[in-house]
């Protein structure tokens, strides 16, 4: 496999976790803007995607499948956790 072959599966394999977080925080920025305001955007996407993309690993590594449904659950689950305790959903 090349470099640029390993780099195109790389950003293919991170890329639901990316939309994800862009997606969420863009969704807060809108409908909670008070609060979401108190945790810079780039922060908010930069976290979850990290969140997210460990998920994603860690479906892989435990079904020895990219791409399965119960993974993705995991990943909007973990999401959602991430972004409620960047924005003290607890407090």
């Amino acid at each position: 496999m090349s470099p640029l072959q390993f780099l195109d599966h790389l950003l293919n394999f991170v890329a639901p976790a990316v939309v994800v977080a862009a997606l969420l925080a863009l969704g807060l920025r809108v409908l909670q803007r008070a609060r979401s305001l108190r945790v810079p955007l780039w922060k908010q996407v930069a976290l979850t995607t990290g969140a997210g993309a460990a998920t994603l690993l860690g479906g892989l590594m435990l079904t020895d499948h990219d791409g399965r449904m119960a993974t993705y659950a995991a990943l909007v689950v973990v999401a959602g956790t991430v972004q409620w305790a960047l924005l003290r959903g607890g407090r």
